[in-house]
């Protein structure tokens, strides 16, 4: 007999990741740039995909100004990592970070 399944909503996938990303030095936001009247239109600034074989996170950051951009999208993207496989428990397919931004 195996243990009791897990199953994980979308929504604390998505929380887990945006927490995780903001917890990166070089990330003032976790949102997408541009003017604030086209984010109804552009969507969140997480987003995930469930399948089978894995979860595929893509996320919008704002950068901190003087940040790295390549050092804060390969911190975020191994914070998000061990957030969704460690404490969450999936596999993890991608990790696409998009520094949409830089903020003051």
């Amino acid at each position: 007999m195996s243990g009791p399944a897990l199953t994980v909503g979308r929504g604390v996938i998505v929380e887990m990741a945006r927490l995780a990303a903001f917890e990166v030095p070089g990330v003032l936001r976790v949102a997408r740039g541009g003017p604030a009247f086209l984010a109804f239109f552009r969507g969140g600034p997480v987003r995930v995909r469930v399948r089978r074989d894995g979860v595929d996170v893509r996320l919008f950051v704002i950068a901190r100004p003087g940040a790295s951009l390549p050092g804060v999208a390969g911190q975020v993207r191994g914070a998000v990592a061990a957030a969704v496989e460690r404490l969450l428990g999936l596999e993890l397919r991608s990790v696409t970070v998009v520094v949409d931004g830089i903020g003051a």
